[in-house]
């Protein structure tokens, strides 16, 4: 595809403006419904993380009219806060959504932003899946044509292209017209930020946070009549070069409408990084073959790419490190046959015997794995070894999660969150989103006021 002759943000912002929701396939309508019930799910099972109540705590004595809701709290700021603190909630345990060509989690900037604009405009369910699914595929259409090298260079995508696709969608919400959604990009091409160097640090939850309410910043400014370049994402000096790359434009622009990224987006059986989940699934198929001699494990190798490598070879010195640790992962599933919420928390974190094996456990470069498959083979003391090769992992595009599965997921985590009284009403809330007028009744059983 040759250059242009508008800029990237002008066809991206008149896809945003133009794309009318009867064009929009159904499947992929109730695509967007999933990943909204993971992201509140998900949101709601940490209500009463520190890592939360520490942000509303740090937000509220500066918010506005308190107009937004926030998921599993009482509590309501301003739609900018509430932006930021639902985004971090659903985002925190690196429990929610991936895109895995790009590595982005794909819904919880954009619907963190979409739902604090909607409710506070008294807008519609049907108008805030349509904008969430609009924002949702820009995001991964940007993060598309920089990857793997933006992240590979230490970029955050998740946050970094998050704030494209929460502009994108506040300003279809806003009912801005092809310039001021273009305009509104470009605005958010200048508030994008994240750092992997941070990722286990709570400076992540910052980037996560402001990506949805810089994105939602940026559609207001163009609102009220702010400017932006035309080239601001592709440009000579602009977002994509300055962070390290000449942006692939037929990766982000072609086939718009058409062509959706987003469905090739996926679910989280469990609260790690996605790279990990077929090394989990590897070692429980293990744990089972094995069955009691399990306790006699002299050594665990896992084989896999640079990228599983690169995300979690570490030392494990905290939870978040847990999650995202080929060692800590290996040996939870190993030892407990199970891998939820609890295994990757301070008390899994410093059980002796998990400590213990996460030091048996040795990966090994396999230039030949493709992304996202695994091999790990087990040795026992006795001279017995297993082997289990895993290519495609439970959750992902070939062995997707079903409705009902998202479903157990979601009241798993509202049990976590302390609410599970509710998960039903919820649920069936999230499923008849398209039909709900105002957000009113969702929003009001995600904080427990319904």
């Amino acid at each position: 595809m040759q250059q242009p002759e508008r800029g990237a943000g002008e066809v991206l912002g008149a896809f945003v403006a133009d794309t009318d929701p009867g064009a929009i396939a159904p499947p992929l309508r109730h695509e967007a419904k999933r990943a909204l019930l993971n992201f509140l799910g998900c949101a709601l099972g940490v209500s009463r993380d520190p890592a939360v109540t520490t942000a509303i705590g740090v937000l509220r004595p500066f918010s506005g009219a308190a107009t937004a809701t926030l998921v599993g709290q009482a509590a309501r700021l301003d739609a900018m806060g509430a932006a930021f603190v639902n985004t971090v909630a659903g985002n925190l345990l690196d429990y929610d959504d991936t895109h895995l060509a790009t590595v982005i989690h794909p819904t919880a900037a954009v619907a963190g932003a979409a739902l604090a604009l909607a409710e506070t405009r008294g807008l519609p369910g049907a108008a805030l899946l349509h904008a969430f699914l609009l924002g949702a595929e820009v995001e991964c259409r940007i993060g598309l044509a920089v990857s793997p090298g933006h992240y590979a260079r230490g970029w955050h995508i998740t946050s970094t292209c998050g704030v494209f696709g929460a502009a994108a969608a506040c300003a279809r919400l806003l009912g801005l017209d092809a310039a001021g959604c273009a305009t509104a990009l470009g605005i958010a091409a200048s508030q994008s930020a994240g750092l992997v160097e941070n990722l286990s640090y709570g400076a992540k939850n910052v980037g996560m946070g402001n990506a949805a309410r810089n994105g939602l910043l940026a559609a207001l400014f163009a609102e009220a009549g702010y400017t932006a370049a035309p080239t601001a994402i592709e440009g000579k000096l602009g977002w994509a070069r300055a962070m390290g790359d000449v942006p692939r434009l037929p990766d982000m622009l072609d086939g718009l409408g058409e062509r959706w990224e987003f469905a090739r987006n996926t679910y989280k059986p469990y609260p790690s990084g996605i790279v990990f989940h077929a090394l989990i699934d590897a070692c429980l198929a293990l744990r089972e073959r094995l069955g009691a001699a399990v306790g006699g494990i002299e050594s665990v190798t896992v084989r896999g790419d640079q990228l599983l490598l690169d995300r979690g070879d570490r030392v494990v010195r905290t939870a978040r490190d847990s999650r995202v640790s080929i060692h800590h992962g290996a040996a939870v599933a190993l030892l407990r046959g199970r891998a939820g919420v609890p295994e990757f928390e301070d008390g899994a974190v410093w059980d002796p015997a998990v400590a213990a094996l996460r030091g048996r456990v040795r990966a090994v470069l396999d230039d030949a794995m493709p992304r996202g498959a695994v091999a790990v083979t087990v040795a026992l003391a006795n001279g017995r070894s297993e082997t289990v090769r895993v290519e495609a992992a439970r959750g992902s595009l070939e062995q997707p999660l079903s409705d009902a599965e998202l479903e157990a997921k979601f009241r798993d985590n509202a049990a976590l969150g302390g609410t599970t009284d509710a998960a039903s009403a919820q649920i069936a809330a999230v499923w008849g989103l398209e039909e709900a007028g105002a957000l009113g009744r969702l929003l009001g059983l995600m904080a427990g006021r319904a």
